[in-house]
């Protein structure tokens, strides 16, 4: 795992973000997360933040606050995350330096060994 607890948001991802929260009154910042679920273990959480919890850790990057909880931290540190269109499809890539490979389908990917223990 790399030693850096950010995660990186990209100037797209940054006014996508943006954009989100001017219009959630209640919306603090963003909250992103594992969980585990699908094909490969793991699936990304992304959400409007609209509380920060005993157990999350806060970040900032391109000015945007950042929720995380400690274990999804592990998992995410030095993730760059961006938003991106593809013709039609508009959506956030997760560009995870932890991650050993994704499913097919890309809903879920597994992590690099030493993590999983």
């Amino acid at each position: 795992m790399t030693n850096e607890t950010t995660i990186n948001l990209t100037d797209s991802a940054k006014q996508h973000i943006e954009g989100v929260l001017a219009k959630d009154v209640d919306g603090i910042g963003l909250r992103v997360g594992v969980k585990t679920t699908g094909c490969s273990g793991y699936q990304y959480v992304i959400e409007t933040a609209k509380a920060i919890n005993e157990e999350d850790k806060t970040l900032e990057s391109n000015g945007i606050k950042i929720i995380i909880d400690d274990l999804s931290l592990r998992y995410l540190a030095g993730t760059e995350l961006d938003f991106v269109r593809e013709g039609l499809n508009a959506g956030f890539k997760f560009n995870n330096p932890n991650v050993e490979e994704s499913c097919g389908c890309g809903e879920s990917f597994s992590l690099k060994e030493e993590l999983e223990t």
